[in-house]
């Protein structure tokens, strides 16, 4: 099964399931409260399957698995019958139908908290965030920040993985530019001062610009230099270079591991070389043009060299690196919580500071970007997968929690400004914010859309 597949797979059953989560929170807290449920849809458009309840409820799985929801009985939107008026959602009480609301993304953070639960009791693998290289002359050697160091504290939140201390450094970033890291040199803690300029930390938020641009990188892993898959029509394709094949030198000069032979491709853009392969007992000199490529979309981008290969062998880390955080069953109550607090205090943060310019809109992701996570999480592993869609199930909470009409966010709004005025919204007035709700719905896809399609092609 192609990669592509598997993507297309993995993004329907991942979507599938957080939709699922999200309308359940509204059914269930609506039912509870005694409001008259017509329908519960997962998915948008033509049924696939259709069953009606003991209670008359409409149960159906649509096309489009974009998005569901939960219709109610409401006389804003079709005649309601005279027995069902005081189940109406218009006619209940104005607290009960912000509990309705709410359910639905409070269920996407329960799931959350949940998943990380389980993740935390089965033990959630990691690296150790041991520094591998400083760059000279930059932010993070000015503080004093060495190779070998390993960050055990960002801020006053402890970091015992790569991927936490990633998170409180470009938390630190977006909150002032000021980063306070402790690290363990030589079994001893010290405490250093990153500073980061105000005119330069928007470019910091940028994807994977973070540890580049403050001037540190993790180890990389040992990857043999086994070719594992070739792009067609690429300068590779053309010099006869095959899946499977092992590199063992350039221009006579012999290759150890793949991030060296990555690093002498990119450094020699538009250059003809020899590339010395073994293909089972065969030793074959094939020459390769490098192509000389932009490193991302800006038109001001450096060239670099690519030729279409993609490594085959497995990473191998140094000793010591992995890691695994693991609680027992009750313990691990507690960190689930924090982490899903903390995943969402932070995205939170991120998009009000996007608002105001201070984080690069370059973060936002779209359909194609949520389809790759998924596809590579799926082929990694279900503990993967479930810390895959506990991320996601805060994004979607926090999104539907935004004041956009057309959101959940948006018709909370509604009911606290007809709690204050003790009247309904004028009609016009609610048909003008729904067209405003979708005007920046679309322009907040076209935004996602952008970014996916730069990422793919880049």
């Amino acid at each position: 099964m192609s990669f592509y597949l598997i993507e297309a797979a993995a993004f329907v059953v991942a979507i599938s399931i957080l939709i699922a989560v999200h309308e359940f929170g509204h059914f269930s807290v609506a039912r509870a409260l005694g409001f008259k449920v017509l329908r519960f849809s997962i998915g948008f458009g033509k049924p696939l399957l259709k069953r009606t309840g003991r209670d008359g409820v409409e149960f159906v799985l649509a096309a489009i698995p974009l998005g569901g929801y939960v219709k109610m009985a409401d006389e804003r939107e079709a005649s309601v019958a005279p027995e069902d008026l005081p189940r109406a959602f218009n006619r209940r009480p104005v607290w009960q139908r912000v509990l309705v609301l709410l359910a639905g993304p409070g269920a996407n953070f329960v799931f959350a908290m949940v998943a990380y639960w389980v993740l935390f009791v089965v033990g959630i693998p990691g690296l150790k965030p041991v520094i591998g290289e400083v760059v000279p002359d930059s932010y993070v050697a000015h503080a004093g920040l060495k190779a070998g160091d390993e960050i055990v504290r960002v801020g006053e939140r402890a970091v015992g993985t790569q991927e936490a201390a990633v998170l409180g450094i470009l938390d630190a970033i977006v909150d002032g530019g000021r980063v306070q890291l402790t690290v363990r040199r030589d079994g001893a803690e010290r405490a250093l001062t990153v500073l980061v300029p105000d005119d330069k930390r928007r470019a910091l938020t940028e994807p994977g610009a973070g540890l580049k641009g403050l001037g540190f990188s993790f180890p990389r892993p040992h990857v043999a230099p086994l070719v594992g898959s070739v792009v067609p029509d690429s300068p590779a394709a053309h010099a006869g270079i095959r899946a499977g094949d092992t590199l063992e030198g350039i221009d006579g000069n012999p290759i150890s591991d793949w991030s060296g032979f990555v690093e002498f491709i990119r450094a020699h853009a538009g250059r003809n070389v020899t590339l010395d392969v073994r293909r089972g007992d065969s030793h074959l000199h094939l020459g390769v043009e490098i192509r000389a490529e932009r490193e991302d979309s800006r038109p001001d981008a450096p060239l670099v060299g690519r030729i279409g290969v993609g490594p085959g062998g497995k990473p191998e880390w140094p000793p010591g690196m992995l890691t695994v955080e693991r609680y027992p069953l009750l313990s691990a109550a507690g960190p689930a919580l924090r982490q899903t607090w903390y995943n969402s205090a932070l995205t939170v943060k991120f998009l009000g500071r996007m608002v105001t310019g201070d984080v690069s809109l370059k973060n936002v992701s779209g359909p194609i970007s949520i389809a790759t996570y998924a596809g590579v999480t799926a082929l990694e592993g279900g503990t993967e997968f479930l810390g895959f869609l506990a991320l996601i199930s805060i994004s979607l909470g926090v999104l539907n929690l935004l004041p956009i009409p057309i959101l959940d966010g948006g018709q909370l709004v509604y009911q606290f400004a007809e709690a204050i005025q003790r009247r309904p919204l004028s009609p016009r007035i609610q048909a003008l914010g729904q067209q405003v709700g979708i005007v920046v719905l679309i322009l907040l896809m076209s935004l996602a859309f952008y970014n996916d399609i730069a990422r793919h092609f880049n």
